[in-house]
């Protein structure tokens, strides 16, 4: 599997994203400030809801930026079997039911779901719990997490 094709597809799904989120402050910000919206008492609140709406979206986009800021210094490397997990690695886990995920453990703020081929894979952070559960850990070892009330508990069956 090609991590860096994996990279490559995350930051173009980001610079997807990047592009309705300016668009949406580009929309927002119009109604804040079209001559329609203009408050004509206390109670009229309309151009207001979008001013802090084009804020909210323009801080959302300048998130998304700094992720993909991220992803771009990213450079995945082979597993190193002596290291054990660590940034980068693509995992498969298994549950007790047999079911197998395949995970890339990236940079922050690149969840989200890719398809290689038939396989799904699913992108998460190294902050998220299962991520942090998994740093170190070599092949065959358990990786625990809880949520909530509910354990989880996966086997790591390969790591690339």
């Amino acid at each position: 599997m090609d991590k860096l094709f994996l990279q490559k597809q995350v930051l173009e799904r980001l610079a997807e994203d990047l592009l309705q989120v300016e668009e949406a402050a580009r929309q927002a910000h119009e109604a804040a400030t079209h001559e329609e919206n203009v408050a004509e008492n206390k109670y009229d609140t309309l151009g207001l809801e979008a001013a802090y709406l084009a804020t909210g979206q323009a801080r959302r986009a300048e998130a998304i930026r700094q992720t993909m800021a991220n992803w771009r210094r990213f450079h995945p490397h082979p597993y190193n079997a002596s290291k054990g997990i660590e940034l980068g690695a693509l995992v498969c886990l298994v549950d007790s039911d047999e079911k197998q995920q395949l995970l890339f453990l990236g940079p922050n703020g690149g969840s989200m779901k890719l398809v290689s081929g038939a396989e799904p894979i699913q992108v998460i952070s190294s902050e998220t719990p299962l991520g942090r559960a998994m740093l170190g850990k070599f092949e065959g070892d358990e990786v625990s997490i809880q949520i909530a009330q509910i354990r989880q508990q996966f086997e790591v069956l390969r790591v690339h």
